[in-house]
């Protein structure tokens, strides 16, 4: 039986993360062009949707961010994922607007920022996990990219750690848009509650 997703999302104890909704993932000078626009038809828009939505209800937003300092100490080498980044004009350098929250999301006051200098995704060996523990959370609505490896990391990291996972599959986005629909359907559609931005906002706006 599907779960209720008014209950499932209740303010209480539910976080929105957006997972690389930053000017240098997502802006107008992108390190993979491709991905930023894909994004912009309406992974972005509906995003700042839920935002703005989990703030007016009281979901907790946490945005994750990826860094890399100039010289590349601490960060992650062993992927050609991670090379191909490394070669781009567009580097994700602390204190740069590159990794500034995009503004159609932007961070509020009551939003946190957490940013990250490894890996693939915001959970392994980061503080997102006792963070949103101490925050209550127990269920998680991921928004951002990438599909192809982010998102889907996030996915299975948060229901390793025992979080529920909401994936509204209009906020994400991935390269190319047939195959991240793909990766939804047959493989995070098994961990997660695959819903549509509209649904969430809905249980949102219901209130308690």
């Amino acid at each position: 039986m599907a779960p209720d997703l008014r209950e499932l999302v209740r303010p209480a104890h539910t976080a929105l993360v957006t997972q690389e909704c930053q000017k240098g993932v997502l802006g107008e000078r992108a390190i993979f062009p491709q991905l930023a626009e894909i994004a912009r038809e309406r992974m972005i828009p509906n995003a700042a949707r839920l935002a703005k939505s989990a703030r007016a209800a009281g979901v907790r937003v946490v945005h994750c961010v990826a860094m890399r300092r100039p010289d590349g100490l601490g960060s992650s080498s062993n992927a050609r994922l991670f090379n191909a980044a490394r070669k781009s004009e567009v580097q994700l350098i602390p204190g740069t607007e590159a990794v500034e929250v995009i503004p159609e999301i932007g961070a509020e006051d009551g939003d946190l920022v957490l940013s990250r200098l490894h890996g693939l995704g915001p959970m392994a060996g980061t503080d997102l996990d006792p963070i949103l523990r101490n925050l209550g959370v127990e269920t998680i609505v991921g928004v951002g990219v990438s599909v192809n490896v982010g998102m889907t990391n996030l996915v299975m990291d948060a229901v390793n750690a025992g979080f529920r996972f909401v994936l509204p599959r209009d906020a994400v986005a991935g390269v190319p848009a047939d195959y991240a629909e793909a990766v939804i359907d047959h493989t995070l559609s098994l961990l997660a509650t695959v819903c549509a931005t509209d649904d969430v906002v809905a249980a949102w706006e219901a209130g308690e």
